[in-house]
């Protein structure tokens, strides 16, 4: 009896790293023209969406809220 094993392989563990490095690039070449205050809400609102997504498991809802409060704890703190 054959059992398929989830994880992903070499090659989608590249891929994925690769995608997201992209991907991480053109976000932060999307902050050049940001203000130091607009600078602190988009890092409180990531940082906030993983903490969110941790502490609920990956729900979308914790995502979510963790992203709103975080943005709104990042933006009070570049004042």
């Amino acid at each position: 009896m054959k059992t398929f094993n989830n994880t992903p392989n070499n090659a989608s563990r590249k891929l994925l790293v690769s995608v997201a490095t992209v991907a991480m690039l053109l976000g932060l070449g999307g902050c050049a023209g940001m203000s130091q205050q607009d600078k602190s809400t988009a890092v409180g609102a990531g940082v906030g969406a993983i903490g969110g997504a941790v502490l609920t498991g990956g729900s979308a809802v914790g995502t979510v809220g963790g992203a709103a409060v975080g943005g709104v704890i990042g933006h009070e703190v570049g004042k």
